[in-house]
């Protein structure tokens, strides 16, 4: 299955859940993350944060969201977004009709430098939760408006 995970700058959020949902999943689930503006560049605090938590960080980039419509581009089975601006914006069209959610998470890079490690501690928290949550379903048997059910629920966590 694969996963896009959506925000506007693809500095923080999205990338921690791409690495939570494609390093936990055993192979399950590959996701990609994108954003609708991408800053250009992985916020410094989520790559320590990920690199503390032992996943890996070198192939991680800022990106926008315009390669993952472009013809050639994986098929995307689910399309998440984590920001209330990205959940805001009309997401790009993808084959093969998604299932889309939104799964908003306070955005930890709009805190000033003293408070990093606690808003980023505080957000990958909240998204490895809800990607471990998604992990324990049956998604290979889950019908899709079932799934879509059990992933809005999630996004609640």
């Amino acid at each position: 299955m694969n996963i896009l995970v959506l925000c506007t700058g693809n500095s923080a959020r999205s990338i921690l859940l791409e690495s939570i949902m494609t390093h936990r999943s055993g192979g399950r689930v590959t996701a990609f993350s994108a954003g609708s503006k991408p800053a250009g560049r992985v916020h410094p605090q989520a790559l320590r944060l990920l690199d503390a938590n032992d996943y890996p960080t070198d192939q991680l980039r800022s990106k926008s969201w315009d390669e993952f419509g472009a013809d050639g581009a994986p098929k995307m089975d689910v399309v998440i977004t984590v920001c209330g601006s990205a959940a805001a914006q009309e997401c790009p069209y993808w084959p093969g009709a998604p299932i889309r959610v939104h799964w908003g998470v306070e955005d930890p890079a709009a805190a000033a430098e003293p408070d990093w490690d606690a808003a980023f501690t505080t957000a990958y928290d909240q998204l490895h939760r809800r990607a471990m949550a998604f992990l324990t379903l049956d998604i290979a048997h889950m019908p899709q408006a079932t799934l879509t059910k059990e992933l809005t629920q999630i996004g609640t966590l």
